[in-house]
């Protein structure tokens, strides 16, 4: 069967336009996908958990969904500060769902955003986001700036369905029209199709945003020879370029939240793209990793006012990253259990968290073996949002996107599992 028009479920730029064939419960080809994309479709029903499992003597075993349904909710009714963290890579009816039991249980809700693009979103509060959709991109950009980032690997298509290979209904030859600068610490494919790659010695790139904001202000008197190994020469072309540009596209990723300087970074690129805005159009967009880390952040913000790392045990919402992120929480070894939703921290947490993890009882809900599998108590397999389970996802650029379905192999959802453990614990704390 073919199935048209499917969204890819893999990162930010959710794709809207794959043509994917199945022959009964298997996938047999995707077209149009990414390699990323197209890997994750291809391989998401062959590698599975059949049922639930729970550790039990050193070893796993078998479980059915009311007995791990049943486990998760207690470890979390148990706890005196329990953590709910993940939430990127599930629909948002789910996240909406984790909040709501975040919030009975007086517990703390966090998302993979505090890993990634989290001191983007503190930058975007102090001083606004000047951002547009990813079709106004597509249609009037005629410079591309990608700051912190390699498109060409981490998200392949951006630059073919949005940016430098893309038509543009008011750019005649969009191709040949549309200019590319990339700034990095490192020469990386995308640096090979760049009109121009300044590359920034690492923890330099507050200083080149102040020298180029400087310039556009047109004060190049204040800036030395070199900036952070980046010659006067080459910020005045940059800057240039960008003065000249109709329409200018900023995008970033996380070699620009997470280096020295993290969230004052992104505050310096957005005064940058302000100042810019004085001469020309220009916006700024970060480029999201997780097909809905940012669905988890406007859920998040919603319901609570806040966009992630989101603490209820004061009876209300309380927000402070540093102390009310999942890593600082484990750090200090602070809660007591944990679900563990959508995500893998056994990938991405520093060691301390992870002994800490492995220390307090914990569920997974997750489709497949992961790096966190060994380090939980128990899992429970769910559907593949994108595959055979539909939902709700935001792309990058906070545009949300019904994601559909396209097969059914009998796994229930995010949503369902999630909504199941709600209501053990509704029959507890509000009987």
């Amino acid at each position: 069967m073919i199935h048209e028009d499917m969204i890819c479920p893999f990162c930010g730029c959710l794709c809207d336009d794959l043509v994917i064939e199945t022959e009964g419960t298997e996938v047999v080809r995707v077209d149009n996908a990414c390699t990323l994309g197209s890997h994750k479709l291809m391989n998401a029903g062959t590698h599975r958990l059949k049922s639930p499992i729970m550790r039990e003597g050193g070893a796993w075993r078998d479980a059915r969904y009311e007995e791990a349904i049943e486990y998760a909710a207690g470890i979390l009714l148990d706890a005196d500060r329990p953590l709910l963290y993940g939430w990127s890579s599930t629909q948002g009816e789910a996240q909406g769902t984790g909040v709501s039991m975040a919030e009975l249980l007086g517990g703390v809700i966090d998302s993979t955003t505090s890993v990634c693009h989290g001191p983007s979103i503190l930058a975007i509060q102090e001083v606004g986001h000047p951002g547009c959709t990813l079709g106004q991109v597509k249609n009037r950009a005629d410079l591309i700036v990608y700051w912190g980032c390699n498109p060409t690997e981490a998200h392949p298509r951006h630059m073919s369905r949005y940016t430098t290979y893309a038509d543009g209904y008011f750019l005649e030859n969009a191709f040949r029209d549309r200019k590319l600068i990339l700034v990095d610490v490192r020469k990386t494919e995308t640096a090979s199709i760049a009109d121009e790659f300044v590359q920034v010695k690492p923890g330099g790139d507050y200083a080149v945003l102040s020298a180029l904001r400087a310039i556009v202000r047109g004060r190049e008197d204040v800036v030395p020879p070199t900036v952070a190994g980046v010659t006067k020469e080459q910020l005045l072309r940059v800057a240039a370029l960008c003065k000249e540009a109709k329409f200018g596209a900023l995008f970033f990723g996380v070699g620009l939240t997470m280096s020295p300087g993290k969230y004052k970074n992104v505050r310096n690129a957005i005064e940058l793209v302000d100042e810019l805005s004085r001469h020309t159009k220009f916006t700024l967009t970060p480029l999201r990793g997780h097909y809905n880390v940012y669905g988890s952040n406007e859920v998040f913000t919603w319901m609570t006012g806040y966009p992630y790392a989101v603490d209820f045990s004061r009876q209300i919402a309380f927000y402070n990253p540093g102390e009310t992120t999942a890593v600082d929480l484990m750090a200090r070894k602070e809660c007591d259990a944990a679900l563990i939703v959508a995500s893998d921290p056994g990938a991405h947490f520093p060691k301390k968290c992870l002994e800490h993890l492995a220390s307090i009882p914990s569920v997974l809900i997750d489709p497949m073996h992961t790096m966190t599998t060994p380090l939980v108590r128990c899992q429970i397999p769910t559907a593949v949002t994108g595959m055979d389970a539909p939902g709700t996802a935001y792309r990058m650029d906070g545009v949300p996107i019904h994601v559909k379905k396209f097969m059914d192999l009998g796994y229930p959802t995010d949503t369902e599992i999630i909504g199941s453990i709600f209501e053990k614990v509704k029959e507890v704390r509000h009987p």
